[in-house]
């Protein structure tokens, strides 16, 4: 009796030490089926890839001028959009509205809503302007290189040629220094600016140069503007600043991070 006893406290017993193992088994399962599951999450939040960069090339120029930006820009993940409009025959006000608006809508099109803008002289004067009447949601950072924000004493004198006048670009007269300027009658920037100015000149002996350090067309003094967040000099020229590899290098630091990147100390915004 004592033996039946012993036996089926045995057979009582064995049930609830084998349910511990497939227990354990199953939350190991379980666990290594979820890891792996929630791994990817971190590779798909970087901002980049839902980011839209706008460009907006100079007076003159098209989208050409503008792909090693482009292509840097893609490189890093973002979606570009790149359009040429018509810089020589449209008053900036017109421009504006045009060249701003069909980056916009190549954005939206890609259904993206994080927006930057890069620009190249003149295509910083449009995004002012555009953004003295519009609002543009889900607008993130600006960078412009070589904006005459303050006019350009170039401008005013290709203005004065008398000669030309009938060849002159609308936007031409509308770029001078004078107080009834379009630059100098936009506003401080209400946005995340940062702004590159080029010190090289490389045709000094030419009629109707900038006064003081300039980049051969635009004065350093002229690329200022009041609420630009960081504001940075390189040893470029005003033409193919865009094309400059620390140009690019700097637009790419900007716009991740809202700063340029530099040794010297930090930028004191006016």
């Amino acid at each position: 009796m004592q033996q039946r006893q012993v036996m089926k406290a045995d057979i009582v017993n064995l049930p609830r030490r084998e349910t511990v193992k497939p227990a354990l088994w199953q939350a190991l399962l379980l666990s290594l089926i979820l890891w792996p599951a929630k791994a990817p999450l971190a590779e798909t939040a970087a901002p980049e890839s839902a980011s839209c960069v706008v460009l907006l090339h100079g007076l003159g120029r098209s989208s050409l001028s503008m792909l090693a930006l482009q292509w840097r820009l893609e490189e890093e993940g973002y979606q570009v959009i790149n359009p040429t409009y018509p810089s020589l025959t449209h008053p900036i006000q017109e421009l504006s509205g045009i060249a701003v608006g069909e980056g916009l809508a190549g954005c939206a099109a890609l259904h993206l809503e994080r927006i930057h803008f890069v620009t190249h002289s003149l295509g910083g004067i449009l995004v002012r302007q555009y953004l003295e009447q519009h609002a543009i949601p889900g607008l993130q950072r600006v960078v412009m290189l070589g904006p005459p924000n303050q006019g350009s004493q170039m401008a005013d004198y290709v203005d004065s040629l008398s000669l030309l006048q009938p060849l002159m670009p609308l936007a031409v007269a509308q770029l001078g220094t004078s107080d009834e300027s379009v630059p100098r009658q936009l506003g401080r920037a209400g946005f995340q600016l940062g702004v590159i100015a080029g010190t090289t000149n490389y045709l000094p002996f030419l009629p109707g140069q900038p006064e003081g350090l300039s980049d051969g067309t635009v004065a350093v003094s002229e690329t200022i503007v009041p609420g630009m967040t960081d504001f940075l000099e390189l040893p470029v020229g005003h033409s193919l600043m865009m094309w400059d590899d620390e140009v690019l290098e700097q637009v790419v630091f900007f716009l991740q991070h809202g700063i340029f990147k530099r040794q010297s100390p930090p930028f004191n915004a006016p």
